[in-house]
């Protein structure tokens, strides 16, 4: 039986390049570069939304369940525009040190449960690619199907869905490697 703590350097290792070409894809890479568009009027955008509250995510129209059927609710809905408003707080903009670092701790936290799933299912001396397949089965559905949520319930378009998907692919497959490379023998 393999243990969680024989898979420390893995599970650290796995975290730290996952971010690191999670941090490179965004930043260095071009295919995310288009996933936002600028809004045609951006300063009266800005300034609507100044006066609609803080950060937070809104959709509108908006009605609390007990209204969702009323006539009302719905011509408001038939006329549009309809959709999904999140604003964050600037500070979190320029200081991004908070969200590193959320970001590191989520990779830890998949890599742990990617290492559970693993030592619960392979052996010590097991083949590489028998852990490869688990690790990186594991670590894509971790990676890989976050941004279709997005997509099926908040409005995410389906190409950038898509790009997480190819990213998440990337991220399993180095995990993946990771684990495999230095599983115990």
């Amino acid at each position: 039986m393999v243990t969680l703590t024989a898979l420390w350097l893995p599970i650290l290792l796995s975290a730290i390049v996952v971010f690191v070409v999670s941090a490179m894809a965004w930043m260095v890479m071009p295919h995310h570069k288009n996933d936002s568009a600028r809004a045609d009027d951006e300063d009266g955008l800005m300034d609507a939304v100044r006066r609609c509250g803080g950060p937070g995510m809104y959709m509108f129209p908006w009605a609390p369940d007990s209204e969702t059927s009323s006539e009302d609710y719905q011509e408001r809905l038939a006329a549009g525009p309809v959709g999904i408003l999140r604003v964050r707080d600037p500070a979190t903009v320029i200081d991004m040190k908070p969200a590193m670092a959320k970001s590191v701790l989520l990779h830890l936290v998949v890599a742990v449960f990617v290492a559970y799933l693993a030592a619960s299912t392979r052996e010590v001396g097991a083949s590489y690619l028998s852990v490869f397949q688990v690790t990186g089965t594991a670590a894509f559905m971790a990676h890989g199907f976050i941004g279709f949520q997005d997509s099926i319930w908040f409005g995410l378009p389906g190409k950038v869905a898509f790009k997480h998907a190819l990213d998440g692919l990337v991220y399993a497959l180095l995990t993946a490697g990771i684990f495999a490379w230095l599983w115990p023998m």
